[in-house]
């Protein structure tokens, strides 16, 4: 469920709701019972339960990025600087 921040048009006490998306916007605010709006901030989302990290996502095996190639073998430009001195004077 998200939770919505919510601000008070007369006191300006700011406060957060734990709501359904369906559940109807509140209208009274709970300290001075003035008029309310909803603001506009970035929705809070809790991923709870065993298991949907795990199966969402593949595994790495770690020699795919330890060498700049594919299984950790160095690219042919690499070797190619090594065997020539990776520089070249003129």
């Amino acid at each position: 469920m998200p939770i919505y921040e919510y601000e008070c048009d007369a006191c300006h006490k700011r406060f957060e709701k734990l709501q359904k998306v369906s559940d109807p916007l509140l209208t009274a605010c709970p300290k001075c019972g003035g008029a309310i709006h909803k603001c506009f901030s970035v929705p809070a989302l809790q991923f709870k339960g065993a298991g949907w990290y795990v199966t969402d996502y593949g595994r790495k095996s770690g020699t795919a990025s330890s060498g700049g190639g594919a299984n950790g073998k160095p690219s042919p430009s690499k070797k190619a600087e090594a065997k020539t001195g990776g520089s070249t004077n003129a």
